[in-house]
């Protein structure tokens, strides 16, 4: 039974998108006891006129008991990350971090997008980890599971916090963003890139605007996300490319992307392919349906040809990237078009010799 709750436009035979909204429905998380699933009860479209607004987003305040997570997939480049945020806003319907809400209760659908989740005291809980005498420097990643710049970020200036003070320890981080309020920070940004102490990824999936606007609703646009590009490398951040996630017959466009990325000043790049974990099969099958219903079974089928028969594989090695004869081609389209371009030739080594915790230790006023 499709555990669909609470179905913002009503029992329809096909979910209706929102506009501005990346899910269609406020799907059930998995850890919910009552299912229900849409149902004609033969009032048809007449009781509300299809006409249910989008829900309005909501900012939920929290206090922090940790900031800083460490990793220890050796499929990820970083060994810390900080969120300021739980949720986000952007709405994007492939994000992997939407059933990470299902721990609060809430749904990975409508809820992972219009309930934020901010972490009031971020800033000084990090300054704490951070002044503790065992702790020992790595590259943070600052909003890996989900944007550090959506846009509550503009008004709550969390993520401005952390980098304050990442910026006054001297302490390595790196950004992976699709939104274009990074360039705000290009004043903490680029002093910290001169010391070999920041660089910066903006994703972007396609550039096909209509696409965009639909698969990730309230992020930048493409070719806004391209001058984010221009002022980064211009300001001397070192900045990359993120073209993920990349989805059978929907994004196509892998390697104009890069050139685009790369006459803009990127200079690195990576790319995953869609992961469906949890409760984001569903949801990613019902936006199919809604925008897509006629590659939607073409689409899923490609997706199980590179997850093993699944709808996806967590196995280390396999789940970034895939398996099988379309993974392989991905994979060799992704690295001639980097060869050709000269993206990746040269690193982003990031200097965690300058970290200088001292400034910290004795104020307890941070904390």
């Amino acid at each position: 039974m499709s555990r669909v709750d609470l179905i913002p436009n009503g029992p329809r035979d096909v979910l209706q998108p929102l506009k501005g909204r990346g899910a269609v429905s406020r799907l059930a998380h998995r850890f919910v006891r009552d299912q229900r699933s849409a149902f004609d009860d033969g009032w048809g479209e007449g009781a509300d006129d299809g006409a249910t607004p989008a829900p309005a987003t909501q900012v939920i305040w929290q206090d922090a008991r940790s900031a800083i997570s460490a990793n220890d997939s050796p499929d990820i480049a970083f060994d810390y990350s900080v969120n300021p945020y739980r949720g986000c806003e952007h709405g994007c319907i492939y994000c992997f971090a939407r059933p990470t809400h299902s721990y609060l209760g809430l749904s990975p659908g409508l809820d992972f997008e219009t309930r934020i989740i901010a972490k009031r005291n971020i800033a000084a809980v990090l300054a704490r980890e951070l002044a503790a005498p065992r702790y020992r420097p790595s590259v943070i990643n600052v909003g890996s599971a989900t944007d550090c710049y959506q846009p509550v970020e503009r008004e709550l200036r969390l993520t401005r916090g952390v980098l304050e003070l990442l910026a006054r320890v001297r302490h390595p981080l790196s950004i992976v963003t699709k939104s274009s309020g990074i360039e705000r920070d290009l004043d903490l940004l680029a002093p910290l890139a001169g010391q070999g102490l920041a660089a910066a990824y903006v994703t972007i999936t396609t550039l096909d605007a209509g696409l965009a606007r639909i698969l990730e609703p309230r992020a930048a646009a493409p070719h806004r996300r391209l001058r984010s590009i221009r002022a980064l490398a211009e300001a001397g951040v070192p900045v990359g490319v993120s073209v993920a996630p990349q989805i059978p017959f929907i994004t196509e466009d892998m390697e104009q992307v890069l050139a685009a990325a790369h006459a803009a000043g990127a200079r690195r790049a990576f790319y995953t392919v869609l992961r469906l974990p949890w409760e984001l099969s569903e949801l990613f099958q019902q936006w199919l349906q809604s925008h897509y219903p006629d590659r939607a079974e073409r689409v899923m089928a490609r997706v199980r040809d590179m997850r093993g028969g699944k709808d996806y594989d967590s196995n280390w090695g396999q789940r970034m990237h895939g398996q099988g004869v379309w993974a392989d081609v991905l994979r060799q389209r992704f690295d001639v078009a980097c060869r050709r371009l000269g993206l990746n030739r040269e690193r982003f080594g990031l200097d965690t010799r300058r970290f200088h915790p001292g400034v910290l230790r004795g104020q307890g006023d941070l904390f």
